[in-house]
């Protein structure tokens, strides 16, 4: 249990050590995985704000100033990343249609079942499905791939896509800076969030596995029934 309860403090450290970099690789991933993307900004803002002892922002060689600087440029990388996550969800979605997620999204979480909801939820609000997605837990690592699928136009897409991460991350960043020297208390706090991540990830895992086997089974199933359907007579002819 102490080694899952670790995983936000691995996070926060990969942060701390990469800086602008590891905000936008995880972001990335953040938008099509849900990887604790709120975490994320949440400590680029404290790592912004300078109260992280012995670690600055930087990035290609240059050192910004910790505050507004330090504040803009991990919120901007937080905000590409993502977008740039979520152009290649929009591409994958785009090219493989609905037959690839159907065959293959059960891998990322998003399977058949997801597809549906997805699909509601775009018939629902239109292209502003792409947007509220990006601002609405858990649902905005699940936006990506089907906005492809459902052929949402790409700049339009691009444009509500970078919007709302812009929105979120600025946000959770500013929610960071304003911590500061109090992320260590208030994460101490709050530690029971790590366990329920590790609750969420292992029950994840779980469903996927039972669904895998699930789906065998019916595969398994179906070529029997179908010879059996072959080897009786219908009833309703007449012998």
């Amino acid at each position: 249990m102490i080694v899952l309860a670790s995983i936000s403090s691995n996070i926060t450290h990969w942060i701390a050590e990469n800086g602008v970099y590891a905000v936008f690789v995880l972001m990335a991933v953040d938008a099509l995985l849900p990887v604790g993307g709120e975490l994320v900004m949440l400590f680029a803002g404290v790592l912004a704000s300078g109260s992280v002892v012995g670690h600055h922002v930087t990035l290609l060689g240059a050192s910004f100033a910790s505050g507004t600087e330090g504040y803009v440029v991990l919120s901007l990388a937080g905000t590409l990343g993502y977008l740039a996550g979520a152009l290649v969800g929009w591409a994958v979605g785009r090219s493989g249609g609905r037959a690839l997620v159907e065959r293959h999204g059960h891998r990322i979480h998003v399977g058949p079942d997801a597809l549906l909801r997805a699909e509601a939820w775009f018939e629902r609000f239109g292209l502003w499905a792409v947007l509220l997605g990006r601002i609405a837990p858990v649902v905005r690592s699940f936006i990506s791939i089907p906005a492809g699928v459902f052929r949402a136009p790409l700049s339009a897409y691009a444009l509500l896509s970078l919007i709302g991460s812009a929105v979120w991350c600025f946000a959770f960043a500013a929610a960071g800076w304003a911590l500061g020297g109090s992320w260590h208390s208030f994460h101490s706090s709050f530690g029971y969030v790590d366990i329920v991540a590790v609750v969420v990830v292992a029950g994840g895992a779980g469903l996927f596995v039972f669904r895998r086997v699930r789906a065998r089974a019916r595969r398994r199933d179906v070529p029997s029934h179908a010879g059996n359907e072959g080897t009786h007579p219908d009833p309703s002819l007449p012998s």
